[in-house]
C-alpha cells in the first residue's frame, strides 16, 4: 500500500516509521529544507523528548481534549520512544519536573536517530515539497479527463478504479453513503522544483503542525486543505505563551525587572471578580520587557485562554498574577527572618538592608513598592510597615491583559475538531483514507514534554493503520 505523509516534524516521521514498519510504500513531503526543524528547537535546543510520569497521568496535563488520547497513548506511550530513541544509541536522562532529554543535550540526536530509521525502513523523503490539496477519487479522475498533459497514465486511472471496487467489498462506499459524504481521499496536488503534480496514494497522513513556530514551516497550512474538505477547525490561538502586562505600574514592575528569573516561587492566576483561582503552580519563571514568561508562566497560559471571557477580563484588568517570592516561608517565618536580618545591622539603611533575602535587581522594586523610605534605618521601621512589606513578599502582583502572538508561542490551541477524528485509528469520519497526527488536530498539553508525546503517539497510530 503506498502512503503519502505530509509534514516532515515528530509527528509525521513516527507516522512513517509506524506505516513503513507495516510493509507500506510511504514517502513524506515536507515542505522545509529538513526534517524536524522545530524538533531542533525545542527544550531550548536539548528536546524534552517526553515525561517520565506515568502514562495514566498524561491525561491531567493535556487541558485541550487529554480525553482523545486514551487510545493513542495504549498504542504508543512515553516508554516507547525512549527505548525506540535508546535502541538508536540516543541515550536519556530525567531531571527536574520528570522531564526526559538526551543525555547529550542535543535535539539534534533525537533528529537524526528518527531520520536514521526513516532510512532503515526505505522511507522516501521529499524535501521543498509544498502540499496545495488533498485530491478525492473523483477530482483525480476529473483532472486526468481535463488535462491531456497530466502525468496520471491509464495504468494510474486502473489502480483507482481497482480501490474504489475495493472500498465497494468492504462496504465502505455503504457506510459513507449512510453518512452522506461519499469522499474518499486519493492523493495529493504539490509543488515541486516550481512545478506542480498529482501523487496518488492508497492512505494519506495529515500531520503539518499548527501556526506556532512559523519559522519552522508551522504555518497553518494543513487548516486550510481539510477546511476544503468539509472539516471543522476550531479558534486557532496560542498556548504555552507568554503573557503580557497590564499598561500600568504592573508593564513598569516587568521593565524595571526585565531578564530576572526566579527559581522555586509559586504564582496563581485570579479573575477577581470571583475571587477564583485560575491556575497556581510552583517553579520558575522570567520577568520581560512586555511581562512575564518561563515555565510556570507558559503552562498557566494554557489554562488562561480556556477560561470563561478571558478577553474581556483581561481588558478590564480582572486577571492578576499573584507571585509568592518566599513560599517556602509562613507570614510568621518571614517576618522572624526580616527581624533577624534588621537586627545584625540596626543602623543599616532599607534600601540596603534586603541583599540576603532578594536578589539585587529585586531590591528596588520591592523598595518602591513598600512606600518605606529608603533612607530610613531599618530599627526605624514600624511593624505596620514591615507587615506591608511582608504582603509584598507573599503576594506581588501583576495584571495581566494579553498573550504573546502566536508566532511566540510553543503551541497551538485549536486545530481539526476531535469529533470528526476516529480516536482509535486517527482516521477522518468524513474522508476516507485521511489520517490527521500532530499539532494540527485539537489536542494541546503543559509544557514538559508532553506535546511530543502527542505528536509521537498519534503519529504513530495513524501510521500503524
Amino acid at each position: 500500500m503506498k502512503v503519502v505523509v505530509i509534514g516532515g516534524g515528530p509527528a509525521g516521521m513516527l507516522a512513517a516509521i509506524s506505516s513503513a514498519k507495516n510493509g507500506n510504500e510511504v514517502i513524506i513531503l515536507e515542505k522545509m529544507d529538513m526534517l524536524g526543524k522545530k524538533l531542533l528547537i525545542t527544550g531550548k535546543g536539548r528536546c524534552n523528548i517526553t515525561s517520565n510520569i506515568p502514562i495514566d497521568e498524561f491525561i491531567k496535563n493535556i487541558p485541550g481534549n487529554g480525553m482523545f488520547m486514551y487510545s493513542c497513548f495504549n498504542n504508543f506511550n512515553n516508554i516507547d520512544i525512549i527505548q525506540m530513541l535508546e535502541k538508536e544509541g540516543v541515550k536519556t536522562k530525567v531531571e527536574r519536573g520528570n522531564r526526559v532529554f538526551p543525555v547529550s543535550d542535543s535535539s539534534k540526536d533525537v533528529q537524526q536517530a528518527l531520520i536514521k530509521m526513516l532510512k532503515k525502513l526505505n522511507v522516501k523523503v521529499i524535501l521543498n515539497a509544498k502540499v496545495e490539496e488533498i485530491l478525492t477519487r473523483e477530482e483525480i479522475i476529473s483532472e486526468f479527463q481535463d488535462n491531456t498533459n497530466s502525468n496520471k497514465s491509464k495504468a494510474d486511472i486502473e489502480k483507482i478504479d481497482n480501490k474504489t471496487k475495493e472500498y465497494k467489498e468492504k462496504g465502505y462506499e455503504k457506510e459513507t453513503i449512510t453518512k452522506k459524504n461519499s469522499k474518499i481521499a486519493y492523493g495529493v496536488k504539490v509543488e515541486l522544483n516550481g512545478k506542480k503534480t498529482t501523487i496518488i496514494a492508497d492512505k494519506i497522513i495529515l500531520a503539518t503542525g499548527g501556526k506556532s513556530y512559523q519559522g519552522t514551516g508551522s504555518t497553518g497550512d494543513g487548516y486550510e486543505i481539510v477546511k476544503r474538505l468539509g472539516h471543522t477547525i476550531t479558534k486557532i490561538r496560542p498556548s504555552l505563551v507568554p503573557l503580557t502586562a497590564s499598561k500600568s505600574s504592573s508593564l513598569k514592575i516587568c521593565k524595571d525587572l526585565q531578564g530576572l528569573s526566579l527559581k522555586n516561587v509559586s504564582i496563581v492566576l485570579k479573575d477577581i471578580t470571583k475571587n477564583k483561582t485560575i491556575y497556581e503552580d510552583f517553579g520558575e519563571m522570567l520577568f520581560t520587557h512586555f511581562g512575564v514568561s518561563g515555565p510556570t508562566i507558559l503552562s498557566s497560559s494554557a489554562h488562561l485562554l480556556r477560561y470563561k471571557d478571558v478577553d474581556n477580563l483581561m481588558k478590564n484588568g480582572n486577571i492578576i498574577l499573584s507571585i509568592d517570592l518566599k513560599p517556602a516561608l509562613t507570614t510568621e517565618k518571614l517576618d522572624e527572618r526580616i527581624l533577624r536580618d534588621f537586627s545584625e545591622e540596626k543602623n543599616r539603611e532599607f534600601k540596603n538592608s534586603l541583599d540576603k533575602l532578594l536578589p539585587k535587581k529585586m531590591i528596588p522594586v520591592i523598595v518602591e513598592l513598600s512606600e518605606i523610605n529608603p533612607d530610613k534605618k531599618v530599627n526605624e521601621i514600624t511593624k505596620k510597615e514591615r507587615q506591608k512589606l511582608i504582603e509584598i513578599l507573599k503576594k506581588l502582583e501583576i495584571k495581566i491583559d494579553g498573550f504573546r502572538p502566536i508566532e511566540e508561542a510553543i503551541i497551538t490551541s485549536g486545530g481539526i475538531h476531535i469529533k470528526e477524528i476516529n480516536p482509535k485509528t486517527m482516521e477522518s469520519k468524513l474522508v476516507k483514507g485521511l489520517y490527521f497526527a500532530g499539532e494540527v488536530i485539537d489536542v494541546d498539553a503543559y509544557t514538559g514534554g508532553f506535546n511530543l508525546q502527542i505528536a509521537y503517539s498519534t503519529g504513530y497510530t495513524a501510521g500503524m493503520n
